[in-house]
């Protein structure tokens, strides 16, 4: 690293700006041809077209045209080559495995359920069936926001309205509804609900009674549900929510925060307006986190898989088990086919704010994405909202896009949720606290108020990518202990409740 640049890896072809740089700038040995913007990319040496460029010792696409040393590498001059990005990957599956980490033993302050699992919130939730329902579940949460009958009840973080946009004018069996339905699943069992009311309307092709069959769930005490039609219409449904909710405070302000152990935390992982730091410091920095949060027993929850093609094969390096590396290969493919049947491809991604802060391809940006996953063993793969029941790290198919693949994370049990984001993305998860990682300085210096930790002291030479995994790692159990993050201060976290909406809209 100098004041100028960083190179990653000695056999890169490339050198990545620590700030704008002007035509005729040494950078050692390569004069700089043209401006370059701040985490863009130079070249090293001429690279002929059509061959491959390296960073990270890893291709991240091919020159679409022949390429001068010191010159601007972006998208005027790098593709994904004429296989599209689907070039061998060499997967060697298990070859990096390695013998655990020592187990190490800490605690949080969590709250402990009747049924042995740990919450790190205590809210009680207003899921809605259907699109149709939303207004009802917004306006009893609404009333909760705004009565102040929640003043007499401190240990209760909150009611909260959880509405989407589907439900209805889809097939009502298949794959489009059975990831609704698992989604719905997880989010009324999700230890951080003290309770949760599930409303629907009444006609619409996610039936109430249809789903609680499917997930193997009942009405009790602490899951109510009814339709909108059937209670006699708006008025009478969100007054028998606010009943219900009464109903349940009482007993959810009995909940205490007591020691808990950190293998009772599963944090998802998500990086979102990522820019050309956010492999070099934020990501990095989030996987020294992750190493220390399975040493002591906890789960981590890689997903995106839009956003680790090109990269897949340092997971199934990884695998455990041979069974899991080819259900992430067997995802990678069903991604591939996915996008191709809807007109897209895999390089869709990276967003216009990715290109702009730096990154060129997905394989790229993907390279730089799986760094959050740390370097321990991957013990499993899951699709999208599945309960996530082994310990470790692990993977969950999802898309890329942050809210619709966090809202799986958490259906799938994530009690907490670590973002990482170099442009500046708003994000929050509600009921899932989220920890907000800048990538560089000049974000932190920029939009503080919706950062929780700075992790461009690395860019920067001050701090070192293992001093922030443990700043990481300390937050999160601060986090978990009830210490509010900057999106929960700004109320994020109802909006962005997206299940994945597959099949067609009918």
């Amino acid at each position: 690293m100098t004041d100028l640049f960083l190179k990653l890896h000695p056999a890169d072809d490339v050198l990545i700006a620590r700030q704008q740089l002007l035509s005729g700038q040494q950078l050692g040995d390569v004069t700089v041809r043209g401006m370059v913007p701040a985490g863009h990319k130079i070249a090293v040496r001429d690279i002929a077209e059509g061959q491959p460029v390296l960073r990270y010792n890893q291709i991240i696409g091919f020159a679409s045209r022949a390429i001068r040393v010191g010159e601007h590498i972006h998208t005027h001059n790098l593709n994904m080559g004429p296989e599209g990005g689907a070039f061998a990957r060499d997967y060697a599956i298990g070859a990096d495995c390695q013998a655990p980490a020592p187990r190490q033993e800490a605690s949080f302050m969590g709250y402990r359920r009747a049924d042995g699992r740990v919450a790190t919130r205590n809210y009680i939730g207003i899921l809605s069936s259907v699109n149709c329902s939303a207004t009802v579940a917004r306006a009893i949460s609404d009333h909760f926001r705004h009565s102040g009958d929640l003043d007499a009840f401190k240990n209760v973080d909150g009611v909260i309205a959880l509405t989407h946009g589907t439900g209805c004018g889809m097939a009502s069996e298949g794959e489009g509804m059975d990831v609704l339905r698992r989604t719905l699943t997880g989010y009324a069992v999700h230890p951080n609900f003290a309770g949760v009311l599930v409303i629907g309307l009444g006609c619409e092709g996610n039936q109430i009674g249809a789903w609680l069959r499917a997930s193997g769930l009942s009405e009790s005490v602490n899951l109510r549900t009814y339709n909108i039609q059937n209670v006699g219409g708006t008025r009478a449904a969100v007054a028998q929510g606010i009943a219900f909710v009464k109903e349940i405070l009482v007993s959810a302000n009995t909940a205490q925060r007591e020691p808990c152990s950190v293998s009772h935390l599963k944090v998802g992982l998500q990086c979102g307006g990522s820019d050309g730091y956010s492999g070099i410091s934020a990501n990095p920095a989030l996987g020294a986190a992750v190493d220390r949060l399975v040493a002591h027993g906890g789960t981590a929850i890689l997903s995106e898989t839009p956003e680790i093609y090109g990269a897949e094969h340092l997971l199934t390096r990884r695998a455990s088990d041979p069974a899991v590396a080819h259900k992430l290969i067997e995802r990678i493919h069903w991604w591939e086919g996915y996008t191709e049947r809807n007109g897209g491809e895999m390089n869709n991604n990276p967003s216009p704010g990715n290109k702009a802060g730096g990154l060129t391809t997905i394989l790229e940006k993907s390279l730089g994405a799986v760094a959050k996953g740390g370097t321990t063993n991957l013990e499993a793969v899951y699709e999208y909202a599945e309960l996530v029941d082994k310990h470790g790290f692990v993977f969950m198919d999802t898309p890329g896009y942050d809210p619709v693949s966090a809202t799986g994370q958490v259906a799938g049990g994530a009690n907490l949720i670590c973002f990482t984001t170099g442009r500046g993305s708003a994000y929050g998860c509600a009921p899932s606290p989220s920890l907000k990682l800048s990538t560089n300085t000049a974000l932190w210096e920029k939009q503080g108020d919706d950062m929780d930790i700075n992790c461009g002291d690395i860019v920067d030479g001050t701090a070192s990518i293992d001093e922030l995994g443990e700043r990481i790692f300390q937050a999160l159990i601060d986090l978990a202990s009830g210490k509010p993050s900057k999106s929960e201060a700004h109320g994020y976290g109802q909006s962005e409740f997206v299940p994945w909406q597959l099949g067609a809209v009918m």
